[in-house]
């Protein structure tokens, strides 16, 4: 079977009769099985999605018109996201054995529409981490060089992409957790504007930062992913309610646009310099085709990392205390009484970067501190937020690397969670605005996929996703 980058290929095919659901979901069933040394799924639908896709057939056997828009579309899912009747524990010993009484948001409004559900995938707990190492079930590895790290959170989403077994992955992005791992993975990551899609069945990390993302190989699958998903939510009061364009049909792109760069950013010294040298020729390109492209005075670059884990350290404090070995997942058996239930579960059950991350939330949080760090870093975020509002006044885009370089060695920063943390100098200003952004392939890097990311102004994901398409 052919190697399908878009749903509209796959549907042409099944419209031929060239192809079955049911041949589809086969395929990337025996690819989940050929890649397991990868470490992506941690759990495959397997004959849940085969009797879907069957059913699904015999629906378009019946009438072909009856079908959903995502007939054909295949999706893993990141495992902080609720499945209906499924585990879902956010790569975490604290909600083993734990199974969803509902479905997002964003993962039912998919169904609605036939696509099908293939397995969920791997993931750094909770979504902290940039490297999909900080897993209970163990490290994923990069389909490209299995000693590398596949970038984070949403490392197995990306990989699960990156080597067939779906055609797309919903993700979460609450720093860069879509975009980072598809610029290491040679993918395209899309993370929305805050509140265009709604939280509802995301497993919480930073509340004012989540979102959930899009990874594939086309932008027209991303741009159909998104309309669906899209928009208001009663079981999520931040959910926008703006109305919700047709992407998909909104994918043409002939105007010349103003575009911004930090200087800051392309002379930073984290920057490798072939992933510089890439991103400038990307920008010469750009300025041969009309388009106005110019460096900007950006001095907040060196602050967005520390505000960033201030705030979402504090965040996650707050969310992550709801996991207490008493209501749902993990109990400790070595717990003797009330105390040492709540005590030894949250011990034996977090790794140690959540618990990390849940100490620094709480530290910031407490009497003495709190308007020292939290306060602070609140005030930073609307400077942040103030300053890129002003460029969005006079530019179309932001344009900057994903990461500073290509995929790491597995491991090579486990002692040192501070670079890991810096790793997500240039990804984490998009969620601290709360605008749209995309990463697209760029190019290699020691032999590495890397990328390019764009930002738009917050509800401009039409714009964004119809100029990216020009440079997939």
């Amino acid at each position: 079977m052919p190697r399908y980058k878009s749903l509209a290929t796959i549907q042409e095919d099944i419209a031929d009769g060239l192809i079955t659901c049911e041949h589809l979901v086969e395929y990337y069933l025996t690819r989940i099985q050929s890649t397991s040394d990868l470490n992506i799924y941690i759990e495959d639908f397997g004959e849940e999605a085969l009797q879907r896709a069957r059913e699904l057939d015999e629906k378009y056997k019946e009438n072909p018109a009856s079908v959903g828009r995502l007939f054909g579309m295949v999706i893993s899912l990141k495992d902080v996201l609720c499945y209906e009747g499924h585990g879902v524990t956010a790569g975490a010993k604290i909600l083993e054995g734990f199974k969803s009484l509902f479905s997002a948001t964003g993962v039912q409004r998919l169904l609605e529409e036939d696509a099908i559900i293939i397995g969920r995938v791997n993931c750094d707990q909770f979504a902290m981490g940039s490297t999909n190492e900080n897993s209970h079930y163990g490290p994923t590895k990069n389909g490209l060089n299995p000693d590398k790290v596949p970038g984070g959170s949403s490392g197995a989403s990306a990989v699960s992409v990156q080597v067939d077994t779906c055609l797309i992955s919903l993700g979460t992005d609450t720093g860069g957790s879509v975009r980072q791992p598809a610029a290491f993975c040679g993918i395209l990551g899309f993370k929305p504007t805050y509140g265009r899609v709604s939280r509802y069945g995301l497993l919480a990390y930073g509340s004012s930062f989540d979102q959930i993302g899009v990874l594939a190989n086309s932008v027209e699958d991303i741009a159909l992913t998104l309309e669906i998903m899209a928009g208001r939510d009663e079981f999520d009061s931040t959910s926008s309610s703006q109305a919700v364009p047709a992407y998909s049909e909104q994918l043409q792109f002939d105007k010349k646009v103003k575009i911004a760069y930090f200087n800051s950013a392309l002379h930073h010294e984290s920057l490798a310099a072939d992933v510089k040298q890439q991103t400038l020729d990307l920008i010469e390109k750009m300025k041969i085709e009309g388009h106005t492209v110019e460096g900007v005075d950006f001095d907040l670059l060196d602050y967005m990392i520390p505000a960033y884990y201030v705030l979402t350290t504090a965040e996650a404090s707050s969310n992550l205390s709801r996991y207490d070995g008493v209501r749902f997942g993990y109990r400790s058996p070595n717990a003797k009484n009330f105390e040492e239930t709540y005590t030894l579960s949250r011990t034996e059950g977090f790794s140690t970067e959540v618990k990390r991350r849940i100490m620094l939330g709480t530290f910031v949080l407490s009497s003495g501190y709190y308007d020292a760090y939290y306060s602070q870093a609140q005030k930073v975020r609307r400077l942040i937020q103030e300053k890129t509002q002003a460029i969005f006044k006079d530019y179309d885009f932001i344009l900057m690397p994903t990461s500073p370089g290509p995929a790491w060695d597995i491991g090579a920063v486990n002692d040192d969670p501070v670079a890991m943390y810096l790793a997500d100098v240039f990804t984490v200003q998009a969620n601290m605005v709360g605008i749209p952004a995309i990463s697209i392939p760029l190019g290699t890097s020691d032999g590495l996929p890397i990328g390019v990311q764009l930002m738009a102004d917050k509800f401009k994901e039409a714009n964004l996703l119809a100029f990216s398409k020009q440079y997939v």
